[in-house]
């Protein structure tokens, strides 16, 4: 689908991106006030879709923001730009609105600025992927899905610019997540990763990645890891709704599980599509 093709829906219109348009006094183009969801869409069915509106709400909570829609409009208009049955992902999003003059305070009346497209998913690299070890640089609220990436857009181009695909950030001698993916490891035969909480965003894929594990029977456990387990693990993996499991086959230059993906991956791989497949064979529920 070419930009010229492609629909969007703001606020109340469905549009041919091109014209899309949004006032320079919009607070999220300001001072980056808003929030943001990706979904990732199999067979034309949106996976988790409940938790990702979930995840939203709590966002939205958490900068005393309402979701402007309920779940019912929220899926009218993800069914209305779903085209075909090819991998999809929707982006969504909520920004608190244009108000009339720029201010740091969030002002008393004004009406959200609501955003949604739907694009083709890149396919996913299945030979794994190289990353590199930085000091985390983002602020202390990273459960919040907001759309202030630019502490994220500069760690990952940092690994970008040494040859790498993902940024694993590491605060206080914690490993957290990455750049933009949340990180486990496998280690002694059991899948291990950073517990939730403000210093890394509650990731759909992680959980789905946890219930995948335990219906395999295969240990999990949430706590904290410090970089130098990191290091010295059999496997390591990054998970997002876009790019889902992938294997980290080189971390700071030097190769983990003989530089490709390990078994415990290949398990997870295999279920992970088959819960892909069970969502494409679905009987929709698209109205």
């Amino acid at each position: 689908m070419s930009s010229q093709d492609l629909q969007v829906y703001l606020n109340g219109r469905f549009v041919p991106v091109d014209e899309a348009k949004v006032s320079v006094l919009d607070r999220g183009f300001l001072f980056g006030d808003g929030i943001y969801e990706v979904i990732p869409v199999y067979g034309g069915q949106p996976l988790r879709l409940d938790e990702h509106l979930r995840r939203l709400d709590q966002s939205l909570a958490a900068i005393k923001m309402k979701s402007p829609l309920g779940d019912k409009e929220w899926s009218a208009i993800f069914d209305r730009l779903i085209s075909g049955t090819a991998d999809q992902q929707i982006y969504l999003q909520v920004t608190r609105g244009a108000a009339n003059k720029r201010d740091h305070s969030i002002p008393a009346e004004i009406t959200p600025t609501v955003f949604v497209m739907c694009t083709p998913i890149a396919p996913i690299p299945l030979d794994g992927i190289k990353a590199i070890t930085v000091s985390d640089i983002r602020w202390d609220r990273c459960n919040i899905k907001a759309i202030t990436l630019l502490a994220n857009i500069l760690l990952r181009q940092e690994a970008v610019d040494q040859g790498a695909a993902e940024a694993i950030l590491v605060r206080d001698g914690q490993v957290l997540e990455g750049a933009a993916s949340n990180i486990m490891i496998v280690s002694g035969g059991k899948i291990i990763t950073p517990p939730k909480g403000d210093t890394i965003l509650p990731g759909i894929t992680r959980d789905l990645v946890l219930d995948l594990a335990k219906n395999l029977g295969i240990p999990t456990e949430e706590r904290h890891f410090d970089i130098a387990e990191l290091k010295n693990a059999d496997e390591i993996w990054v998970t997002s709704s876009t790019r889902e499991i992938l294997s980290v086959i080189e971390l700071d230059g030097k190769f983990i599980s003989g530089g490709i993906p390990g078994k415990t991956w290949k398990t997870l791989q295999s279920a992970y599509q088959d819960y892909k497949r069970a969502l494409r064979e679905a009987p929709s529920t698209r109205t």
